[in-house]
C-alpha cells in the first residue's frame, strides 16, 4: 500500500512547479492523469540535452504519470475534463489567473460537478492582489521576493540560486496545501481552493532575515557564503576545492580551535558568537589562510572526526556517486518504453510503512489517451471521432482507431 492510494488527480500543469507537486503526489500512489494540449508539454522540446525524442528537463519531472491529450479549447474536450472530475479527488492548475474561468472549467464549475474536489492553483503571484495578472516566472520571485538581495559576494550584482528555488517550493506547498485539504475534506466531506504562489513562496523562506529586518530596520547584505547571525559558518577555499563549515555555538568553537591549533578560542574578539559575527572581517581571512594550505578532504575528514559539521561542495559529478545518496536511494534508474534505462532523482520522503515507488516512466505524449477514453465509456467509433476532430491527438490513439 501506498499513503494516496486511491487518489485521482487531474493534472493540467506545465513547467516545472506543477509537475514537480504532482509527480510527489504520484511518487506516493495518487492516479495522476496528465492533461496535455495537442502540441504536449511545452518542457517536452525544451533542450538540448534530449534523450532520443524526450528533453531531459521533461524526463525530470513527469515519472509515474499517465498522459492524455485533450484539447480543452472544443466542447468536447471540456466535457471529457468535467466527466473525469466527477470521479477525481485532485486538480492542480498552473494557468494565469482567469483562464480556467475563460475555459469554463473554473473551480465553481467543478465544484458543482464534485463537491469534494480539491483545486490547486499555482502561479507566480497568487489568484489575488494587484499583481495577480503579472506572468510569473522563477527569477522575478527569487527577486521580487527577497532572495537574490542577500545571495552572491558584496559589491558585486544579484545573483539567483543555481535552481529553481521559487518553482520548486511552490510545488512543495502547493502540496503541502493539498494534503491539508483533503485531511479536511474528512472531516468535512467538502473539497476547497488551494492557492499556492511564488512571491508568497520566497516571503515565507525568509524567516531570520525577515527577523533581523524587524529587529534593526536595517536591510541585509549578500555575504557569499557566510550566515548573518552565525560565524563562522560559510564556504571556505581549499588548495583544491570548496568546503562548508558550520560552527554552531561556543562549545564548538572551542574544539574548532583545538583542532586546528590555534590560540584564540578566548580571544576578546571571538569568545563568543555575537563577538564573532561583529568580527568576522578579522577572523576570516585567518582561517582563510588556514585552510588554503590542505586538501578540502583532510579538513572535511579532521573536522567531521572531531564532531564538527563539515561538507565537500560537490560537483552533481561528485554528488551522484557518494556513497550515502546510493544508500539512499537518492539516485535510481527506470526503464523507459522508447530508449531504456534513464536516471531519475529518488523520492526524499520515507515511510517506514507506505512508502512511495517509481513504477513508471515519464509517459509519451498521449500514451493514455486511448485507454482513458475507453475507460470513460468511449467506444473505437467515438474515439475516431474525437481523432478527426482534434480533440485529442497521438500515435498511440492513432494506432487504435
Amino acid at each position: 500500500m501506498k499513503p494516496l492510494q486511491g487518489v485521482k488527480v487531474i493534472d493540467l500543469t506545465r513547467i516545472l512547479s506543477g509537475p514537480y507537486c504532482t509527480m510527489l503526489l504520484a511518487d506516493m500512489g495518487a492516479d495522476v492523469v496528465k492533461i496535455e494540449p495537442p502540441q504536449g508539454d511545452d518542457t517536452r522540446t525544451w533542450g538540448p540535452p534530449f534523450i532520443e525524442t524526450e528533453s531531459a528537463y521533461f524526463l525530470s519531472v513527469n515519472r509515474n504519470k499517465k498522459s492524455f491529450v485533450l484539447n480543452l479549447k472544443t466542447d468536447e474536450g471540456k466535457k471529457i475534463l468535467l466527466d473525469l472530475v466527477k470521479s477525481a479527488d485532485i486538480v492542480v492548475e498552473n494557468f494565469r489567473p482567469g483562464t480556467m474561468k475563460k475555459l469554463g472549467i473554473d473551480y465553481e464549475v467543478l465544484k458543482e460537478v464534485n463537491e469534494r474536489i480539491i483545486l490547486a492553483s499555482i502561479f507566480g503571484f497568487g489568484q489575488s492582489g494587484p499583481y495577480a495578472m503579472r506572468p510569473g516566472y522563477d527569477v522575478i520571485a527569487q527577486g521580487m521576493g527577497g532572495l537574490m538581495s542577500v545571495t552572491g559576494e558584496p559589491g558585486r550584482p544579484p545573483v539567483k540560486g543555481g535552481f529553481s528555488l521559487a518553482d520548486v517550493g511552490t510545488g512543495m506547498w502547493a502540496l503541502t496545501g493539498i494534503l491539508l485539504a483533503l485531511q479536511a475534506r474528512n472531516l468535512t466531506n467538502k473539497g476547497q481552493w488551494v492557492d499556492a504562489n511564488l512571491l508568497d513562496t520566497m516571503v515565507s523562506w525568509q524567516t531570520y532575515f525577515a527577523g533581523n529586518y524587524f529587529a534593526t530596520g536595517k536591510n541585509p547584505k549578500p555575504l557569499g557564503g557566510a550566515h548573518p547571525n552565525i560565524c563562522p559558518y560559510q564556504v571556505f577555499e581549499a588548495n583544491d576545492g570548496y568546503f562548508n563549515i558550520a560552527v554552531g555555538n561556543d562549545s564548538l568553537w572551542k574544539k574548532f580551535c583545538q583542532v586546528l591549533n590555534l590560540d584564540i578560542a578566548n580571544d576578546p574578539k571571538f569568545a563568543t558568537n555575537p563577538l564573532r559575527v561583529e568580527n568576522r572581517d578579522e577572523l576570516i581571512p585567518i582561517l582563510e589562510s588556514i585552510f588554503k594550505t590542505e586538501s578540502f578532504k583532510h579538513w572535511v575528514d579532521l573536522l567531521d572526526q572531531a564532531g564538527i559539521p563539515a561538507g565537500p561542495v560537490y560537483e552533481l559529478s561528485d554528488l551522484f556517486v557518494d556513497p550515502h545518496i546510493i544508500e539512499r536511494e537518492m539516485i535510481t534508474t527506470m526503464e523507459h518504453p522508447s530508449f531504456g534505462e534513464i536516471k531519475q532523482v529518488g523520492i526524499p520522503i520515507k515511510l517506514s510503512e507506505t512508502p512511495g515507488e517509481l513504477v513508471s516512466p515519464p509517459p509519451l505524449l498521449g500514451q493514455h489517451t486511448y485507454e482513458i477514453l475507453q475507460d470513460l465509456g468511449y467506444n473505437d467509433d467515438e474515439i475516431h471521432e474525437l481523432y478527426e476532430k482534434g480533440v485529442t491527438v497521438g500515435e498511440v490513439v492513432k494506432q487504435h482507431v
